[in-house]
């Protein structure tokens, strides 16, 4: 089959292009811009089509010839996610119809239940994108799953953290309601496995795994599972879900435009209620995964830094999409810029070690405290904050989240070239350049360009001036260090 992946640059569509290569299926992936795929290890085994789900315009190229088109695209933490989201499936249903495809695969949520008049918004979006394609005219299947379970997923970042983090807890009343967790190898299995429905088929199927526990037995099992005492936890009746957002956003990586969705879903119950599925995509031999082989794997791929995607790794149509410009006079007006150049004495390659490590558990190499507290500050403004970490402690590809970075641009062994996506008033990037200095050593160029966004950006970029050479002095001298301590290899 030609199969089409829209959200080939996010958590679920970043795991299935791969699968589907691997069962044989040509795959093309549909992005807004080409580059956000061309790191990741399967890029030069698909094919690049761009384009964007609210252009229209931009998409009968990409569904030319498509068999198969996933849907896998949602604006979960962005403004106005519903009317996003209600538009994107409206033009993918019609350039599927318009270009014959013969099958639409939609992963959504849990249906709200009938006898609650308001569902979450979240909830109800995804019921809705899941009524538009059923309405296409293209066969369509529906998957509603709820909590995910798999390294990186965000809904396993934020039952890992939680309970690690926390050994007491209050908590809401909704940690008592019952839930079907699905591990994500499972999801993807009945994924690749809707490739051969019969044309018949146009409808939803519940998918879930083969246990229904409350979030709070979750904790409870993902703490044995991880090998922590366990855990003490009093559900009481005032804590909202906004004020249980702003709650999971200050504990875990998860911010809080993305944890609010999540946890007013998780205050309605989601249990499955057919297995209907498993009649055209059968249960592998040994059944479906359990809640805890999952929550085991998922930790291992954590622990050996082999996690494949991560929420974070997909940017929203709302991020600027503009390179870092060369050229001050691009952005009609002052661009500022603070700029360090180092001569190290390290070769090149111990130099990008360093460089390629940044973030994460590493840390920026000055001030801990002053990243730490500006990573605070993002998050009390509703920003993501440094928690999302990275996908992998070594090696960085262009497209994915880097705490409150997102890398936009790397060239091994020479640039790195990071975009700020905490909240500010005016744009952002922070670059890294190793050059080669001649007799084994090298040199280290590191600049820092704002453009700010009127008055605000101006005085702004003047109250952080007077610390630059504490945070950016002091990151370019301790990364030369680095590298001439650990030397070549």
């Amino acid at each position: 089959m030609r199969c089409l992946v829209t959200g080939a640059t996010g958590y679920i569509g970043g795991r299935l292009a791969p699968r589907l290569l691997a069962d044989g299926h040509t795959v093309r992936c549909l992005a807004r811009k080409a580059g956000k795929l061309r790191d990741v290890p399967w890029a030069s085994r698909a094919e690049i089509a761009e384009g964007d789900l609210r252009r229209p315009d931009t998409l009968p190229a990409a569904f030319e010839g498509v068999d198969v088109a996933y849907y896998l695209v949602h604006s979960l933490g962005q403004r106005s996610f519903e009317a996003a989201d209600r538009e994107a499936a409206v033009n993918f249903a019609a350039a599927a119809r318009a270009a014959g495809v013969r099958r639409i695969v939609y992963l959504g949520g849990p249906e709200p239940a009938a006898d609650r008049k308001v569902p979450s918004p979240h909830l109800r979006s995804r019921a809705e994108v899941g009524r538009i394609l059923l309405d296409s005219g293209v066969p369509t299947a529906v998957l509603r799953a709820a909590v995910i379970i798999g390294s990186g997923s965000a809904s396993f970042e934020m039952l890992r953290h939680l309970t690690e983090r926390l050994p007491g807890m209050v908590t809401p009343r909704w940690v008592r309601n019952r839930i079907q967790p699905i591990a994500v190898r499972d999801v993807l299995r009945y994924l690749v496995g809707c490739v051969d429905l019969p044309p018949e088929v146009n409808r939803g199927f519940d998918i879930g795994g083969p246990e229904v526990l409350t979030f709070q037995q979750m904790m409870q099992r993902y703490a044995r599972v991880a090998g922590l005492r366990r855990r003490v936890i009093l559900p009481v009746r005032p804590l909202t879900p906004a004020l249980s957002s702003y709650w999971v956003g200050w504990v875990t990586p998860v911010p809080n435009s993305i944890a609010r969705p999540l946890v007013e879903s998780l205050v309605h119950e989601a249990v499955a209620g057919e297995h209907d599925i498993a009649r055209y995509v059968p249960d592998p031999p040994g059944g479906l995964t359990g809640f805890d082989e999952s929550v085991a794997l998922a930790l291992a791929k954590v622990r050996d830094g082999q996690v494949e995607t991560r929420w974070s790794t997909a940017s929203g149509p709302d991020a600027p999409a503009e390179p870092l410009p060369s050229d001050p006079q691009w952005s009609g007006g002052t661009a500022y810029s603070d700029v360090r150049d180092r001569a190290v004495d390290a070769p090149t390659a111990a130099l990008w070690r360093v460089v390629e490590g940044v973030g994460g558990e590493h840390g920026w190499y000055s001030f801990p405290l002053a990243w730490s507290v500006r990573g605070w500050l993002d998050r009390l403004i509703g920003g993501v904050g440094l928690r999302r970490g990275r996908r992998d402690p070594h090696r960085l590809q262009v497209g994915e989240a880097l705490d409150f970075w997102r890398v936009e641009e790397i060239v091994p062994g020479e640039l790195l070239r990071l975009r700020a996506e905490m909240r500010l008033p005016g744009r952002a990037w922070l670059e890294m350049r190793v050059e080669p200095a001649g007799d084994g050593r090298s040199r280290y160029v590191q600049r820092a360009v704002f453009l700010p966004h009127g008055l605000p950006g101006h005085l702004y970029w003047a109250s952080v001036t007077p610390f630059h050479a504490v945070i950016f002095g002091g990151m370019a001298r301790n990364i030369a260090r680095g590298a001439e301590r650990t030397g070549p290899r």
